[in-house]
């Protein structure tokens, strides 16, 4: 289903529920194909990741989805440890990508987590341009890059939250 500018408007950002694993697995697929083919890799964790796998994945972590009408057409999950929110696995349906629905979710999980963390982490493939530029402006900034495998290397980028005890200025 083709989703037009009008409709992006009307994405409503919901806690995912353990009825939604199927197609939050789907929309992981499509949305991680395109990386496979940037990084010539169909082996890509989120692509291999089964529906079990995910269904254990999300007892663990917070989830929450973009949905516009009954269609998921974004997801991301994150966990805390200690003072850092690691960022994981943000997803945007290819049809809708670049409509800002990926920085919607990143500043829904960030603000869930806001009174109990001051960072948040996570990284992407460094051939990842669209994900780099948003995340960059998100606030993210680079800290360390780790090769992975020969072609692969993830930029790990972090950014400062309000925090416990910490303001906004």
């Amino acid at each position: 289903m083709y989703v037009d500018q009008a409709h992006i408007d009307d994405v409503s950002i919901a806690p995912v529920v353990r009825e939604d694993a199927g197609e939050l697995l789907t929309l992981q697929r499509a949305a991680y194909t395109t990386e496979a083919r940037i990084y010539r890799d169909p082996e890509l964790p989120a692509l291999t990741q089964t529906l079990p796998e995910l269904h254990a994945e999300l007892v663990t972590a917070t989830a929450l989805k973009a949905c516009i009408g009954h269609r998921i057409v974004g997801a991301v999950r994150a966990r805390v440890e200690g003072t850092v929110l690691h960022v994981g696995r943000l997803t945007v349906a290819p049809d809708v990508q670049g409509r800002g629905i990926g920085s919607r979710l990143l500043a829904a999980i960030e603000s869930q987590h806001s009174d109990q963390v001051s960072t948040a982490a996570l990284f992407t493939g460094h051939l990842s341009t669209a994900n780099l530029a948003m995340y960059t402006r998100r606030g993210y900034s680079e800290q360390r890059r780790e090769h992975l495998r020969p072609g692969v290397v993830l930029v790990h980028m972090t950014k400062a939250l309000a925090g416990p005890g910490r303001r906004f200025q």
